[in-house]
């Protein structure tokens, strides 16, 4: 009985060690597969376009940010000249036999950059006559709204002496302070290059 005991005992421990290598290796192979499918894949190399390139020359395709900060360049033009070259937008206002006309020019282009005129069927419908003092009033409120949309608020603005004293000048003039435009232009600002300072002991 004794022997009996002794050999049963030992088969169960042998298959209990069975048992326990057949569960080892099932779980290092689950344990192989789960690392194999969570790492991650190979990153390729990044591929550079021509397109992506930076350039180390800068050009600014938006100068009216200069303008605002007074720092894009000015014509001077000859001082003897008038009316003078030194603007951004410069205001002309002409009256005619029968229609008012008022027109911003930009330094570097002879089309007007806005306009508004009695001839516009949108503003001659309102009024009883396309020179009076109200047309011309008229036009100053029409050409302020349109500068405003814009984006232009400040510009240069000189009429000729004999006329400025005018009430249709001085109307128009009025009819743009109204609107929120300034009618002079601030200096344009100079910025000095920088100078380096000398290395090394003195």
């Amino acid at each position: 009985m004794a022997v009996l005991g002794d050999i049963s005992r030992s088969v169960r421990l042998l298959l209990g060690q069975m048992h326990r290598c057949r569960t080892t290796t099932a779980g290092s192979k689950s344990l192989l597969l789960a690392r194999g499918f969570g790492q991650a894949a190979p990153q390729s190399k990044p591929v550079v376009d021509d397109n992506e390139a930076v350039n180390p020359t800068f050009v600014n395709r938006n100068p009216r940010n200069l303008e605002q900060m007074a720092l894009a360049m000015k014509d001077r033009g000859w001082g003897t000249t008038w009316p003078h070259r030194e603007f951004y937008h410069r205001l002309v206002f002409t009256r005619s036999q029968h229609h008012v006309t008022a027109e911003v020019l930009a330094c570097d282009s002879p089309t007007p950059v806005l306009s508004c005129s009695t001839k516009e069927w949108a503003v001659k419908r309102e009024l009883a006559s396309t020179r009076c003092v109200a047309a011309c009033q008229a036009v100053g409120e029409v050409l302020a709204e349109r500068c405003h949309r814009a984006g232009i608020k400040r510009m240069v603005y000189r009429a000729i002496p004999w006329q400025f004293r005018s009430d249709a000048i001085q109307s128009f003039r009025t009819a743009l302070k109204d609107g929120g435009l300034v009618l002079s232009e601030p200096r344009r600002q100079y910025i000095a290059p920088r100078v380096k300072a000398p290395s090394g002991p003195m």
